[in-house]
């Protein structure tokens, strides 16, 4: 079977499992945390560091891995970073204190933000536009089903291991993708007169940084919040700064004349929102079903696994669905599915039938994947080859720091509406309230041509 694929489809799959490594690494470490808490002999909240340091890491680099790609080579950037971020699991897991398992979160999170756009990228700017939907949804595999086996991968490994092996497991993984990936990856041409846009990094890696510091304090607890809103419109402030500062740049770190293709456009503004929803639904589902349900942890979270198997048992049938109904006609028909079982999550009780919980479960993951998918062809169906790189690190950026949003967001909502309402009332509302954020990519998406990104698809 591996014989008779193309060389193109090969390393697509090559970098899916880069992908698949990294998500993995950032979602499958929360299972670890308590035992890890225990070993390091610190709190709960300290140890927890090491999950919202890396995820604010990798925000922060993420900009740079197009500039480098396009300096040094997108071969010997991955490479480089899928070495880097082995030995960095290593040492995670050899880690004497907790102090130098922080430090190599940061070198793992650096690591991570040059790797997974540069997969991306790789496999973005040699495919055809006829071939984009297929070769992408290769890249999309690995954050359905990482995030679906993290928390029973994780739970058996601190069970009948030690928490030392949620890091080791990268080490194999990781060296042979390298060793495959030399082999496999022919070398790319790199331009050595790019000159690097320094003040661009350094406002988009505080703008980005700052958001999402903020949105970690909002978790935190209602003293913080006004902490957390002073940061986040900081944030947001220095973000206007760098879209005119990318504008107006002779050399930008990266291009913005993506946005001015309305289906790329889309896909940044209204693709945010779904990617809120993505990070959020689980989340709120989990501690809904946990504190008003008074259901254990393992009995909630088994539940809340149906939205994952949505995810991936739609899969195999999303490009087929959305060759037959266009992007828009996906999209639409994904958002509604997203609405109606949000909506509908908000009126179970403890009398509901299971079935019917796992039932609203499954169709929400089903709405999302179908969503991201369509998304993601959609995305760059009209950027030219040669216009990818900058139009893959801004959605890089823009998806980040839509993703590190979505829990802060739900948390902050839920905790406005106990100020008025009862707690059930609250966490209802709460439901409502991301049902009702599919109205916006709902009203974008109406008024695109019904035969938008059709090159991807005919």
């Amino acid at each position: 079977m591996v014989s008779s694929m193309t060389k193109e489809i090969k390393i697509a799959l090559l970098m899916a499992a880069s992908l698949f490594m990294e998500i993995l690494d950032g979602t499958i470490v929360t299972t670890a945390l308590p035992k890890m808490a225990q070993y390091f002999h610190t709190s709960l909240s300290t140890i927890a560091l090491l999950v919202s340091v890396y995820l604010i890491t990798v925000a922060i680099f993420i900009p740079l891995s197009g500039w480098m790609a396009n300096r040094f080579g997108k071969k010997k950037i991955w490479i480089i970073a899928v070495i880097i971020f082995t030995f960095s699991s290593l040492s995670n897991a050899l880690a004497p204190n907790f102090s130098f398992l922080l430090l190599m979160r940061i070198v793992q999170g650096i690591s991570g933000a040059l790797m997974t756009p540069t997969a991306r990228l790789i496999v973005l700017e040699k495919t055809p536009a006829s071939q984009l939907l297929k070769m992408v949804s290769y890249l999309i595999w690995p954050a359905l089903i990482a995030p679906a086996i993290a928390p029973v991968v994780g739970g058996f490994i601190i069970t009948y291991w030690s928490w030392h092996w949620i890091f080791l497991i990268n080490i194999p993984i990781g060296l042979i993708i390298a060793l495959i990936g030399i082999k496999l990856i022919d070398t790319d041409k790199i331009n050595k007169t790019s000159s690097f846009d320094l003040l661009g990094f350094i406002e988009i890696a505080c703008s980005s940084g700052i958001i999402l510091i903020g949105a970690e304090l909002a978790t935190h607890g209602k003293n913080y919040w006004f902490s957390s809103l002073g940061l986040i419109i900081l944030g947001v402030i220095l973000g206007f700064m760098v879209f005119k500062h990318l504008k107006k740049a002779s050399n930008p770190l990266f291009s913005l004349d993506g946005l001015k293709i309305t289906s790329f456009r889309i896909c940044q503004t209204s693709g945010s929102i779904l990617w809120l929803s993505v990070g959020a639904m689980p989340y709120l589902l989990t501690i809904f079903l946990q504190t008003i349900f008074h259901w254990s942890a393992v009995k909630a979270g088994s539940y809340v696994l149906f939205i994952f198997i949505g995810n991936i048992g739609i899969k195999p049938f999303t490009n087929p669905i959305i060759r037959k109904l266009g992007y828009r006609g996906a999209l639409l028909s994904s958002f509604g599915m997203v609405f109606i079982t949000s909506i509908a999550l908000a009126f179970i009780e403890t009398t509901t039938l299971p079935i019917w919980i796992m039932f609203l479960a499954l169709v929400s993951g089903v709405g999302r994947s179908l969503a991201l998918t369509a998304y993601n062809g959609l995305s760059f169906s009209e950027i030219d080859p040669q216009d990818r790189n900058s139009a893959n690190t801004l959605n890089a950026v823009v998806s980040t720091l839509a993703q590190g949003m979505g829990i802060s967001l739900i948390t902050v909502v839920v905790n406005l509406f106990q100020f008025f309402f009862l707690i059930n009332t609250a966490y209802e509302l709460g439901f409502i309230f991301l049902g009702l954020l599919m109205l916006f990519p709902v009203i974008e998406v109406l008024f695109l041509p019904k035969n938008i990104g059709h090159a991807t698809i005919s």
